[in-house]
C-alpha cells in the first residue's frame, strides 16, 4: 500500500507590514522557516548623499516554504501580516515560479513591478540569454515593447526591458 503525503513543503506568498519585509524574513529564518526575499539594488538620494541599498522588490511581499500546519507559526511572526488568499484559500506556489523569480532577479535585465491589471497580449517565449525558456506576453507600456512575466496567484505582473532579438512568437 502506497502512502501519499500532502504535507509536502510548499511556497506561499506572505504580505507583511509596510517596510518591515526584511526584520519579517529574518524572524523567519531565525524559526528555522525556509524564506525568499527578493531584493533588488537601489540608488537612495538623500540631501548630503547617494547611497546603494538592498530594497525589496515586491513591497510587503516575502514568501515562505513550509508544511501546512506551519502556517500558525508563520503568522505567529512579527512583522508577517497574513497570507495571500486566492479563490477564498491560501495561495500557493509552484517550486518553478520562485526558481523563475529567482533567476529573473539574477539576470542583468532592468527589472519593473506594477500593479496595474496587463491586458493579455500576444504569447511569446524568450530564446536566447538567462531568461532563455520563459514565456510571456508582450505588452505595450510606456511607448515600449516590453515583455510582461505574469505570476500566478500573486496579484502583479513583471515587466521586463527585453530586445525583440531575443523573442520568439510562440
Amino acid at each position: 500500500m502506497v502512502m501519499i503525503n500532502n504535507d509536502s513543503c510548499k511556497w506561499y506568498p506572505v504580505y507583511t507590514n509596510p517596510r518591515a519585509e526584511k526584520k519579517a524574513s529574518l524572524a523567519l529564518i531565525n524559526k528555522g522557516i525556509e524564506t525568499y526575499l527578493p531584493l533588488h539594488r537601489q540608488l537612495k538620494q538623500w540631501s548630503d548623499r547617494r547611497k546603494w541599498t538592498e530594497e525589496p522588490f515586491i513591497k510587503s511581499y516575502l514568501f515562505v516554504r513550509i508544511k501546512e500546519h506551519e502556517q500558525t507559526e508563520v503568522l505567529m511572526t512579527k512583522g508577517v501580516a497574513r497570507f495571500i488568499y486566492f479563490s477564498g484559500k491560501i495561495a500557493s506556489m509552484p517550486d518553478r515560479q520562485i526558481d523563475e523569480l529567482k533567476l529573473l532577479m539574477a539576470s542583468p535585465y532592468e527589472l519593473e513591478v506594477t500593479a496595474e491589471d496587463l491586458q493579455p497580449g500576444e504569447k511569446i517565449m524568450i530564446k536566447a540569454g538567462p531568461l532563455k525558456g520563459f514565456i510571456g506576453e508582450v505588452i505595450s507600456y510606456r511607448s515600449q515593447k516590453q515583455l510582461a512575466l505574469r505570476l500566478e496567484n500573486l496579484g502583479c505582473s513583471i515587466i521586463v526591458n527585453a530586445s525583440a532579438s531575443l523573442i520568439d512568437r510562440f
